[in-house]
């Protein structure tokens, strides 16, 4: 697990792919969107797009809102509430 983003809107952790787990062949990433407390899982084929995506908007060297807004479009899929335990 490693932290790949963090900004006062949103956190990226990145997964390791795991051989030895089918859900994690690919790896995956936890996106959080601090504000509305909520979070995404991807993995597999979408894990797969995002890293993709991800490495053509580092290319561009983004801002900090660039990314966020990036981020911004997994807002409407975020329907796991953050809870700590």
């Amino acid at each position: 697990m490693l932290m790949i983003y963090n900004s006062p809107n949103y956190c990226v952790v990145e997964f390791a792919a795991d051989n030895g787990n089918h859900a994690l062949s690919a790896g995956g990433y936890e996106i959080v969107d601090k504000t509305a407390g909520r979070e995404i899982f991807l993995d597999g084929s979408l894990a797969r797009q995002f890293r993709e995506e991800v490495q053509k908007l580092i290319a561009s060297e983004p801002s900090e809102d660039e990314v966020d807004e990036f981020l911004g479009q997994f807002d409407n899929f975020m329907t796991n509430p953050v809870v700590l335990h």
